[in-house]
């Protein structure tokens, strides 16, 4: 459902948000190495965040990125509006252009319920309650 690039997006933030705490900025490089993920894709995905204000970034030699307290309060759908668009949670299962209740695909009914299970998981979690097990070690941001 969300694209290897939107799953690199919420764990970028969400490692960010896990370093709230510490008051530091992060650089790209720092996050790609975290997250076991191209420096160059993530540096692209941080200002794409910054410019629909999902995390705030700093210029100068001790500059990078961070989220404020308010920005810890997001619903994690705000990630994936700016990465791969609020669509996602519309798409039909199997990509067919044209599907619904009266054209349906085979999977319809049944990937309907999973998508917005979904979407109410991104909607109802916010990027703070997805640091929280990262930062007590109950969660991980790489295999």
């Amino acid at each position: 459902m969300l694209s290897y690039t939107c799953k690199t997006a919420v764990k970028a933030v969400i490692y960010l948000a896990s370093k709230h705490d510490a008051r530091s900025n992060a650089g790209s490089k720092e996050i790609a190495e975290y997250i076991d993920a191209s420096e160059h894709t993530v540096g692209k995905l941080l200002q794409t965040l910054v410019k629909r204000n999902v995390i705030n970034s700093v210029k100068g030699p001790s500059g990078g990125f961070n989220i404020s307290k308010e920005q810890l309060k997001q619903p994690i759908v705000n990630i994936v509006a700016a990465i791969d668009g609020e669509e996602v949670f519309k798409e039909c299962g199997l990509g067919l252009s044209k599907c619904s209740s009266t054209h349906p695909c085979p999977i319809h009914d049944e990937y309907k319920v999973a998508r917005n299970l979904i979407e109410k998981l991104f909607t109802t979690n916010k990027i703070y309650d997805l640091c929280k097990p990262v930062n007590s070690g109950l969660a991980y941001l790489i295999g």
